[in-house]
């Protein structure tokens, strides 16, 4: 707290009031009275300075180890200003946050006696009033005038003290004190006590951000290097360490140091996710590097680079959520002969390495086929990448396929080079334009071009498609890739529709209910004999999807363990896949076995959201109908 000269004389005057009849003068600062009333019940002495509690001198040395980050900081601050502390004797503590002093700064003419109070407690029960306990209470910077000290010895000199505080916590203090009745410019006082205030807060933050950075750093699967505009190492984390073998610079370690893109960040050029060796008289690192220039305004003053060994990438994305495989073959339930069948040509193929083609109408299962596919066999370690054709524009696929190169902002990595090692999974292939078609099919097999190079890179990639359609029609008339449709045509499966696993349809129905009873920690629930018979009597157009669709309403809606057969609703018609789009009741049927859920509803038939609110619009059923009222 920022106060006024005061009259010293009238301040001994109000403190042997108080010492002699215990009264205190209103013209006494509150918070000064009341630490002055809180001493005389603890009955402190108040002539000359109490025995306190302190530190050993062994413990003294270890204190000051364990701060020994702010110490050599605060040092620091106390050697740019050292001319102000010998021009006005000053002397300045540094306290930790439960009132031990970890260090004196002090003039050398009173050093000697300035060493002994190393390592004291000077808390408000040990030395009574004092700056340094009022600005531990309160929390702000205070400013106190030596008559109003509770030690009578004090008296000769001012302080004042300021809380450091990081996070709303008191971490340490620091205090300034004089040594004799001098004038001093307060203002330069407090002005130079908040200044190192600010400092040492700042720079505590600064510590705290610090070593979480360098904490996930070295969790990272990354040599990360920050190098300076002379090409000299500022910072290494774990990984990038073990590979410099004790050495301090890139350029000692690795032979083909010229080729790592350090110079060209040094110019101020990034690069991104590059693929390039890291060679060492010992062994060779095949990475992806990335390497970035480090500006202060518009000046580069250094480089960061990030490389990752493709092998750990590898195993880093297999393991990421939607890059690795969630079903098993065994995941898939049935009984009948046609899916037994499917199941063990699966689990065949799986142990092959060829592409695989997967036919068959919408919502019958393949993609968790695919899943099942990758994940019993020899890839399964590595990453499986969905890439699901749709309507969007050419460039828009393409770049999901090939990414987007240097040079873009931001530059990001294509489907194709994730799935290196592992699976490309190309779900509804035949929306695939046939220009693309046929540039995806000639990187597959003569590999990606380097660029500013003639060369290509090899792809190690298994191809797993899947359509509705029949993609041999589509490609003899012109509509899909030729290129593309042979080389899929490895091996071609075709999944049954359910219409021919009548048999399968309880099994499936139980096997949905036990998912769902553990993916939401329900109860397990059951369908009555009443209920399977309503669903096995259906032909199921929108096949397992639609069946699951009409499962999922059923267990959300039963607040029982038993679903009965009024709780099944049906789609109206059989061909619900083609009647809704000119039959007003067959739509309102199925849109209401969705429970009005668009998302649900546009998977169940298979068309995009767009087009449900075009029908939607078409027959009446938006916000405010009558219809969609009831």
């Amino acid at each position: 707290m920022i106060r006024e000269k005061r009259n010293k004389e009238k301040l001994t005057a109000y403190y042997n009031k108080f010492m002699d009849d215990g009264i205190v003068d209103p013209n006494v600062h509150p918070w000064v009275a009341e630490s002055w009333q809180r001493c005389r019940n603890l009955r402190l002495p108040h002539e000359t300075m109490p025995r306190v509690n302190r530190l050993t001198r062994e413990q003294v040395l270890e204190h000051q180890k364990t701060h020994a980050h702010i110490v050599e900081y605060v040092d620091g601050l106390y050697e740019q200003n050292k001319q102000h502390f010998n021009s006005h004797n000053l002397s300045m503590l540094l306290i930790d946050s439960e009132g031990y002093i970890i260090k004196n700064y002090a003039m050398p003419f009173f050093q000697r006696v300035m060493d002994d109070i190393q390592g004291m407690r000077v808390l408000e029960s040990d030395i009574g009033t004092s700056s340094i306990s009022v600005a531990r209470e309160h929390n702000v910077p205070f400013l106190m005038f030596g008559p109003e000290m509770w030690i009578r010895e004090s008296h000769n000199g001012d302080a004042c003290s300021a809380p450091i505080c990081v996070q709303g916590k008191i971490r340490y203090i620091l205090s300034f004190c004089s040594v004799d009745q001098s004038e001093l410019p307060y203002d330069l006082l407090l002005s130079l006590l908040m200044t190192m205030k600010y400092s040492v807060e700042k720079y505590l933050e600064m510590q705290i951000y610090w070593n979480v950075q360098k904490m996930i750093l070295n969790e990272l699967p990354v040599s990360v290097y920050w190098l300076n505009r002379d090409e000299k190492i500022q910072y290494c984390n774990e990984n990038g360490k073990k590979r410099l073998d004790g050495k301090s610079s890139l350029s000692d370690v690795f032979l083909n140091y010229e080729h790592i893109p350090v110079r060209q960040a040094l110019a101020g050029k990034p690069a991104y996710r590059r693929e390039i060796p890291w060679i060492t008289a010992d062994r060779t690192y095949e990475d992806i590097t990335t390497a970035l220039p480090v500006r202060l305004g518009q000046n580069v003053e250094g480089a960061v680079l990030l490389s990752m060994s493709i092998e750990d990438l590898k195993t880093t994305i297999a393991h990421a959520t939607g890059y690795s495989s969630r079903y098993s073959l065994y995941s898939m339930v049935g009984e009948t002969t046609e899916f037994l069948a499917l199941q063990h040509k699966a689990t065949r193929i799986a142990r092959a390495d060829n592409n695989i083609l997967l036919q068959g109408e919408p919502g019958t299962g393949k993609q968790r086929l695919a899943h099942g596919i990758h994940q019993a066999s020899a890839r399964a370690a590595a990453p499986l990448i969905v890439v699901k054709c749709s309507d969007e524009s050419p460039k828009a696929m393409e770049e999901e396929f090939f990414g987007r190169p240097d040079g873009d902002n931001p530059p990001t990595a294509g489907k194709l080079e994730l799935a290196m090692g592992g699976t490309l999974f190309i779900d509804e292939v035949e929306k695939l334009p046939v220009s693309l078609g046929d540039r995806l099919a000639d990187v597959l097999r003569n590999g990606l071009p380097v660029p500013g190079s003639h060369e290509r890179k090899k792809l190690n990639i298994r191809v797993i498609a899947a359509c509705d359609s029949n993609l041999k029609r589509l490609a003899d008339k012109g509509l899909f890739s030729r290129q593309l449709f042979e080389m899929v045509l490895d091996t071609v499966m075709r999944i049954p529709p359910l219409r021919e696993r009548v048999k399968d349809i309880s099994v499936l129905a139980n096997h949905i209910l036990a998912e769902m009873s553990a993916q939401y920690n329900m109860p397990q629930k059951h369908l009555s004999p009443e209920a399977l018979k309503i669903l096995t009597g259906c032909s199921w157009p929108g096949n397992i999807k639609q069946l699951q669709g009409v499962i999922e309403r059923a267990f959300f809606h039963v607040p029982g363990s038993l679903i009965e057969a009024e709780d099944i609703k049906m789609p109206v018609d059989k061909t619900m896949e083609k009647s809704w789009k000119y039959d007003k009741d067959a739509f309102i049927s199925v849109w209401k076995s969705a429970g009005g859920n668009i998302s649900k509803l546009a998977s169940m038939l298979d068309v995009s959201r767009v087009t449900l609110y075009r029908y939607l619009k078409k027959y009446e059923l938006g916000p405010g109908s009558a219809e969609k009222k009831k």
